[in-house]
């Protein structure tokens, strides 16, 4: 029988399960689309579900709850003010996970976990714009000569 055989173990410890999800949660929530293995993508759209539930019902027990459970107030921020606004119609389904392929190295089956109807900028929140970096060696290299 297969009672209590509920979640994947991802050949990891509890204590590193539960930080891997959780750092997984947080960059979702930053950048709205994030590429991961399969069983890892599969694990992790019910607890995005849920945490984009919870923060659906804007009160100060709601916030302490995803604070526990996330650890950064900036992903908590972004659950209650962005992400519960945008899926306040929806009543579920907040995530899809697409296949990928499969990795160079390890032949890994590679999925994208991303949000339904997500911010494509979000994506490029920590790329520095290359744009001004080719502008100012342009003028550095002008000015040398």
């Amino acid at each position: 029988m297969r009672h209590g055989l509920g979640h994947r173990k991802l050949n990891r410890t509890a204590e590193h399960r539960k930080a891997l999800f959780q750092n997984m949660l947080n960059s979702l929530i930053k950048y709205e689309q994030i590429t991961t293995t399969l069983p890892k993508a599969k694990e992790l759209k019910p607890l995005i579900d849920k945490v984009i539930t919870i923060g659906k019902k804007n009160n100060l027990s709601n916030k302490k709850r995803l604070f526990s459970k996330l650890q950064d107030k900036s992903s908590v921020v972004k659950v209650f003010d962005v992400l519960s606004s945008r899926y306040l119609k929806r009543q579920g389904g907040y995530s899809r996970v697409l296949k990928a392929g499969f990795r160079y190295g390890d032949d890994a089956p590679m999925a994208i976990i991303e949000l339904v109807d997500r911010n494509v900028e979000a994506k490029k929140i920590d790329k520095p714009k290359k744009i001004e970096t080719e502008k100012k060696e342009e003028t550095q290299v002008a000015a040398t000569k």
